[in-house]
């Protein structure tokens, strides 16, 4: 027999409340008391309870009636009635409206435990233990393997009512379970997807690559882009011993939101250029006008010093904007590894300056790549100038351009302090740096923000590996140029 299942006491009488409440806790139940219809409302939606004792009457309202209510949204809930006087018509009422049953006075701690067991024995029965225990543990899922037709309908109901896209897949890749949020999200039919190959049935290179870089780790924050403009967030759990669960949520209209901010930042951006031009412009022709005393020219420094460095961050926001609106369609054959060594040459100054070593793995005779070359420079000095603005004097920075079935995938890693979990998947976001970077050391939080774009823009894909204390890896893969040959 089940222990620590929540009961939820929802009962105007108080006599009879702390009756209930002793005869539960004698049996190792937990209880909760609903002071009220918000109160009872409250505390079905957060803590889901295992059974609901309801009034006859509650808060001046039908015990039927409310209890019909929470069946809507909770089809399986075990519900009791408390009535003062048996009633046939009350007992029909209760079975009309699919609740556990009814009881009447008088009573003893025996039939109210006795009426409980009941109701969660038949719930359990009938699968509602899914909705419960699967907040708490994933062991109850190892059952997924053998579930009988009539047990798979009803999970299926309770997916079904979920707004997120849900799909089970067993550990060979293989559908077990699919709502219908997903099958709409992916234009998918309602029958002929159980038991085969999940890549066999949503054909969508976004959803392919989730699964490939899901090999590696669970994922959070990866996009799925559909042709009709819909954006959908994924994640990928897995699930020992069964396989592993997806959920997909759209995001479309977040996007929209992002979209539209960026072209208010680039609009109030570009027009901020030609009045900081200008102040640029008279601090240097204040010293020639008439001689200055040693303050006048410290504080002409300090202007000159922070116009530069807003003029910069205007600069970043520009070319982040022009990033985003597709402006950049400069391609051309690139070998990235050139690309790489000059971006490496170029900050060996900066290295030594931060007593760094630089530890590189460049394959040979890796393949070109189309893309923008003034681009994908950005992005390597972007990602290289990070890992020597966090990293520790004295420790290294590895560098890795390998090449992978058609793909080239570039590596950049720190000993630095690492990102905390809850925060890797924002630090792509505009102006976001995360809670634990150093005082000292500067930066807009559009650094990173360009390099996804950068990346984006050449179809590839990028994400970070980091542990607080230990460092971060920087993942970005590009897809290698393959020319077309004549037939």
């Amino acid at each position: 027999m089940p222990r620590h299942d929540l009961v939820l006491l929802a009962l105007d009488d108080a006599t009879l409340l702390q009756l209930m409440q002793r005869a539960l806790q004698a049996k190792s139940y937990e209880t909760a008391i609903a002071s009220g219809r918000v109160a009872l409302e409250k505390i079905v939606q957060e803590a889901i309870p295992a059974l609901v004792m309801l009034g006859e009457q509650f808060d001046g309202q039908l015990g039927v009636k409310i209890a019909c209510e929470i069946l809507e949204r909770f089809p399986t809930m075990p519900i009791l009635i408390y009535a003062e006087r048996e009633s046939m018509v009350l007992y029909k009422e209760v079975l009309q409206a699919g609740l556990s049953g009814c009881l009447y006075p008088p009573l003893r701690n025996d039939d109210i435990i006795g009426a409980v067991e009941r109701s969660l024995q038949r719930a359990r029965a009938l699968g509602d233990w899914l909705r419960r225990e699967v907040k708490r543990t994933t062991a109850s899922l190892e059952r997924r393997a053998n579930l009988s037709e009539a047990e798979l309908q009803r999970y299926e109901f309770i997916l079904a009512n979920i707004d997120d896209g849900v799909i089970i897949l067993d550990e060979e890749g293989k559908i077990q379970l699919m709502n219908k949020a997903m099958m709409v999200a992916f234009d998918l039919p309602d029958k002929g997807y159980q038991g085969k190959p999940v890549l066999e049935i949503i054909d969508h290179p976004d959803f392919s690559i989730l699964l490939n870089r899901a090999q590696m780790a669970p994922l959070k924050y990866h996009e799925i882009n559909f042709d009709d403009g819909r954006i959908y967030n994924a994640q990928y759990t897995p699930l020992e011993g069964i396989g592993s669960v997806i959920t997909v949520q759209d995001i479309s209209y977040l996007k929209q939101v992002d979209r539209l901010k960026s072209d208010f930042v680039h609009t109030v951006s570009h027009d901020l250029r030609s009045p900081l031009t200008s102040v640029l412009g008279y601090t240097e022709l204040v010293g020639r006008v008439g001689p200055l005393n040693e303050q006048q020219i410290e504080f002409l420094d300090r202007i000159r010093s922070s116009v530069e460095s807003i003029t910069s961050l205007v600069n970043e926001l520009l070319d982040l904007s022009r990033l985003e609106a597709g402006l950049d369609t400069r391609h051309e054959i690139v070998r990235l590894e050139n690309v790489l060594k000059f971006a490496m040459d170029t900050l060996e100054g900066q290295f030594r300056l931060n007593n760094l070593s630089l530890q590189s793995d460049i394959a040979e005779d890796l393949p070109e790549m189309r893309g923008n070359p003034i681009r994908l420079r950005q992005l390597l000095d972007n990602l290289l100038t990070n890992a020597t603005k966090y990293a520790p004097p004295g420790t290294t920075i590895h560098i890795s351009l390998q090449a992978e079935d058609n793909l080239i995938i570039f590596s950049v890693a720190d000993e630095g302090p690492g990102i905390p979990q809850s925060e890797q998947g924002r630090i792509f976001e505009k102006f976001y740096r995360a809670s634990n970077v150093p005082e000292q050391v500067d930066g807009s939080g559009l650094g990173l923000a360009i390099v996804k774009s950068i990346v984006d823009s050449h179809q590839g894909r990028i994400w970070v590996e980091s542990a607080v204390d230990k460092g971060s890896t920087f993942f970005v893969v590009l897809p290698a140029y393959i020319s077309e040959k004549p037939s």
